[in-house]
């Protein structure tokens, strides 16, 4: 039996296969570049936001930091010593004093401390770079001993004279000690928490200089690879201490530190 099937002349109209084959290649097309531009955006999470930005930085100081940063304080990075301190941190802080004299026994450091405060472009104040020149206290903060962070800043090394006073800050331990002579007649004692080092160019400044419910001590140096072409050592150590008590200085009632002239360093 033979079937009769329409013949295929009355049913395919090749004018009408081109605008099919047309409307499929542009919607291929089209499908394409949309993979395309998906593969090239970067991946995002919703409700994801950007990092902070980083805090503004000097090239030649020792600590920047542009003023007291009232905010939480973060978690230091990259993955300071936390190991717990074994004695009993202090809740109960002093009044206001300024400090005169810093001792740390354990890295032989006994040094007095000057003043310090911001230079005009707001970058904190530093030392005079030389070898033996004293550690300084940053007033735009606490004093030791008083609630919040109290900052103390000093040099590790100088190319003309060698070792400053804070050479051997790195070498600092959680359980450490050390004290501060202040003015008003009182020897604070601090236990070391941790002990940190960062890359200035991420400096956690609100981490450093930011407040603190009780009383602390940061001593800040330089660290790390030195970059010879900028004559600066690349990263900062910061250690972190808590108060553990007070007591009246022996010897007397010390003098107020004189603010002397200072001079940028690196």
């Amino acid at each position: 039996m033979r079937l009769n099937f329409p013949d295929w002349r009355s049913v395919w109209d090749p004018e009408s296969e081109v605008v099919v084959l047309t409307l499929t290649a542009a919607v291929l097309a089209g499908v394409g570049i949309a993979l395309i531009l998906m593969g090239a955006m970067p991946a995002t999470t919703p409700g994801a936001q950007a990092p902070p930005p980083a805090p503004k930085l000097a090239a030649d100081v020792l600590a920047p930091a542009r003023t007291a940063v009232k905010t939480p304080a973060r978690t230091p990075a990259p993955g300071p010593s936390r190991a717990p301190a074994p004695a009993k941190v202090m809740k109960k802080a002093l009044g206001r004093s300024a400090p005169v004299r810093l001792t740390i026994p354990g890295i032989d450091v006994h040094t007095r401390l000057i003043s310090l405060g911001l230079e005009k472009d707001g970058t904190v104040q530093v030392p005079p770079l030389k070898g033996d020149a004293p550690a300084g206290w940053y007033r735009g903060l606490s004093s030791p001993g008083e609630a919040g962070a109290s900052v103390i800043l000093g040099h590790v090394d100088s190319a003309k004279d060698g070792p400053a006073v804070f050479y051997r800050l790195r070498d600092l331990r959680p359980g450490m000690k050390l004290s501060v002579d202040r003015a008003d007649g009182r020897t604070v004692s601090f236990v070391v928490r941790s002990v940190a080092r960062y890359s200035k160019k991420d400096f956690p400044t609100s981490t450093v200089y930011g407040d603190r419910p009780g009383a602390e001590l940061r001593l800040v140096t330089c660290g790390g690879s030195f970059d010879a072409l900028r004559r600066s050592y690349r990263d900062n150590i910061v250690v972190y201490a808590a108060m553990t008590g007070s007591t009246r200085t022996p010897k007397g009632k010390p003098t107020e530190p004189k603010q002397g002239k200072l001079i940028a360093g690196h």
